[in-house]
């Protein structure tokens, strides 16, 4: 297939939408909605006793404290996933890392946007200066990796399990 047409209908601070249209091999043409998004990062963060995750209030689904990984969105111009990570993690819960390995990257919801999400695996933590945005509602919570299965049937969003199961994985 290959793009024919785009044009922006809506540009926001967060996210945009833009309306695309296909000309497929056989010739036929689709339209598609597609909500542009430079893409985020998520954060597996493991010391010998816990994977640390986070509650935040997440309004677009009325959920007023959804468990879920560090993580954050590549907004910074010219700033690396990696790099992404590395801040995000400071600034969610007041972290550092001595290691850190991508795991996977994933498209988020392809059928609705063009978002990629990398996961990465931080471990050696020590605390950083922490920084945290004003904005945000976090509450830090170390979760017993004896517990992991808990940390999973607890979590909701993709991102979070994504990072859990790989996590599990990796330590079997």
């Amino acid at each position: 297939m290959r793009r024919i047409d785009s044009r922006v209908v809506y540009e926001g601070p967060i996210a945009g939408v833009r309306i695309d249209r296909f000309r497929y091999p056989d010739g036929s043409t689709a339209e598609r909605q597609v909500v542009t998004h430079p893409g985020a990062v998520t954060i597996v963060p493991v010391d010998d006793e816990s994977v640390w995750l986070v509650r935040q209030p997440r309004e677009p689904v009325a959920e007023p404290d959804l468990l879920e990984l560090p993580a954050g969105k590549l907004d910074v111009e010219g700033e690396t996933p990696l790099a992404c990570a590395q801040r995000e993690l400071a600034e969610e819960i007041g972290k550092s890392a001595r290691e850190w390995n991508e795991l996977k990257g994933f498209y988020v919801s392809p059928g609705l946007t063009e978002e990629r999400m990398t996961v990465f695996l931080a471990r050696g933590l020590e605390d950083a200066e922490h920084d945290p945005d004003p904005e945000e509602r976090i509450e830090i919570v170390p979760w017993p990796l004896a517990d992991l299965d808990g940390a999973i049937a607890a979590c909701e969003d993709s991102k979070s399990l994504v990072g859990l199961l790989l996590l599990r994985e990796s330590l079997r």
